[in-house]
């Protein structure tokens, strides 16, 4: 008789499934977590949830990178942060949410209850621990953040954008990496005008550092100078 799956045939084409709150469970509470939640396609430009929606599902991101954005007052858009494969979004609270949840390319997503995350959580030891882990991660990667916005140079700024992008690629020297944002977009996570993101953008390509095949691409030409230029 062959043996029993371990994974879930389901997770099997995750990009994220190393990296996810999944990654920490056993085989047998994997093929439970992943029963509980339900796969959706998210096309490019498409919303996952509304800034103020109340929100009452977790999901992991299988695939896609997802923009998470809050409005200003006068109407303008702030970008807060991306969410990639293995990240999870959402609140299993219930509360408003505090920002929008966009899919800047095709993306997909495992997405579970809020009342059947948190029970699951509470009786599954390991998980409630790696979401544990994972929450704290997440606390030290917005202190980063306001690190990056708060004290680096615009170049560094821009430098760390790409290093971050290129890693979670997996991009090595002389890969192609696709870069999701435009410009203004980049902007406006980085706190800083199209002008120096573009003027940026141009001289690490004059410096052979990476290079520019076309707007939503970049190739990885030396990594170790574009951690150097990013501060790291």
């Amino acid at each position: 008789m062959p043996d029993a799956p371990t994974r879930p045939a389901r997770c099997e084409d995750c990009a994220g499934r190393e990296a996810a709150l999944c990654a920490h469970l056993s085989d047998a509470a994997l093929r439970d977590f992943a029963g509980l939640g339900r796969l959706r396609a998210l096309p490019a430009g498409a919303t996952l949830s509304w800034e103020g929606d109340r929100v009452a599902t977790v999901g992991t991101v299988r695939a896609g990178l997802l923009k998470l954005s809050a409005s200003l007052p006068d109407g303008r858009e702030l970008t807060l942060g991306l969410a990639g494969p293995g990240d999870l979004v959402g609140n299993p609270l219930g509360a408003p949410a505090s920002h929008s949840v966009t899919a800047l390319g095709d993306a997909s997503l495992c997405l579970i209850p809020g009342d059947a995350f948190n029970a699951f959580v509470t009786r599954e030891d390991d998980a409630a621990r790696a979401l544990l882990e994972r929450l704290f991660g997440e606390l030290d990667k917005a202190r980063r953040w306001l690190l990056l916005i708060g004290r680096k140079t615009a170049g560094e700024r821009v430098a760390s954008l790409l290093l971050d992008l290129a890693d979670r690629a997996g991009a090595g020297d002389g890969d192609r990496v696709a870069l999701p944002l435009t410009r203004q977009q980049m902007a406006g996570l980085l706190g800083l005008t199209i002008e120096t993101v573009s003027r940026r953008l141009h001289r690490f390509a004059a410096d052979r550092v990476i290079g520019l095949p076309d707007l939503r691409h970049f190739a990885l030409i030396d990594r170790a100078a574009l951690a150097r230029l990013a501060g790291d």
